[in-house]
């Protein structure tokens, strides 16, 4: 059986066929010729991550096979696009963030290089990562363990490290850190709660944690825990309020005036 948001897609991209018809070829390698999000996104993500180095075929069935192991990479995979639909008041179609949005498909295709680095197959995880960096400008360690429903908008610059993790339904803008505060070793990268909203050029660094629900400010480094349900903003960051709602990351209010 079809699912729901796959049909909603492959409806989407008949309709811009027909308006478009320079975008034929196009949505067909894409979407149209798959029966599935898991074939589709198996040809983009062989198709972005493949270099001069490297088979086509052989990345397709890397790709392939993590994601016929794990059922998961593709219930994650829908959840974020539902992510990117809910938040983002330029997404106003399912198809977009497939085809177009570097933050959801580098999200995509980390989740293939954690699988791979869950596996033992750590070489061939940090080739993923660096393929990765280079086509979308976001660096997530294939070690990092993120949740589902995440947004990263626009993602140019993001940096998310090896042992940071990230809980459900959180949000994040351009330029966001979650890095280590220097040369230690061991757990050394932030915990992020549900529901988190981290806004552009935010710097979380070190073992912290942002609580549940919480909110960081443009631009903040955050050096310290922040509780749950807080708001934070400043260099260094300092609680300034209570976000006006249990997860700023689905309302996207970036704004400090209604806390």
């Amino acid at each position: 059986m079809t699912h729901p948001i796959w049909q909603t897609i492959l409806d989407e991209a008949r309709d811009v066929a027909e308006c478009e018809p320079l975008l034929v070829r196009f949505l067909d390698e894409l979407i149209l010729a798959h029966e599935d999000l898991e074939h589709a996104l198996t040809n983009l993500l062989a198709a972005k991550l493949n270099c001069e180095a490297t088979s086509l075929i052989e990345i397709r069935l890397i790709v392939e096979q993590a994601l016929q192991a794990d059922p998961t990479i593709i219930e994650s995979a829908y959840n974020d696009l539902k992510a990117v639909v809910e938040r983002d008041s330029a997404c106003d179609r399912y198809s977009l963030p497939l085809l177009y949005f570097k933050g959801y498909q580098a999200l995509q295709a980390y989740r293939i290089s954690h699988w791979l680095w869950s596996h033992g197959r750590q070489s061939l995880a940090q080739y993923f990562q660096h393929r990765i960096s280079v086509v979308f400008a976001v660096d997530i360690h294939p070690g990092a363990k993120l949740g589902h429903g995440i947004m990263i908008d626009h993602a140019t610059g993001v940096v998310i490290g090896e042992t940071c993790v990230i809980g459900n339904n959180v949000s994040i803008m351009q330029s966001v850190t979650l890095g280590g505060t220097g040369k230690e070793q061991g757990d050394r990268h932030p915990k992020v709660g549900d529901g988190v909203l981290i806004s552009s050029g935010a710097k979380i660094l070190g073992n912290i944690h942002l609580g549940e629900g919480c909110k960081v400010g443009a631009g903040s480094v955050v050096l310290k825990d922040v509780p749950a349900h807080m708001t934070v903003a400043g260099v260094p960051a300092k609680v300034v309020g209570r976000p006006n709602t249990e997860q700023p990351a689905l309302n996207m209010n970036h704004s400090l005036n209604g806390d």
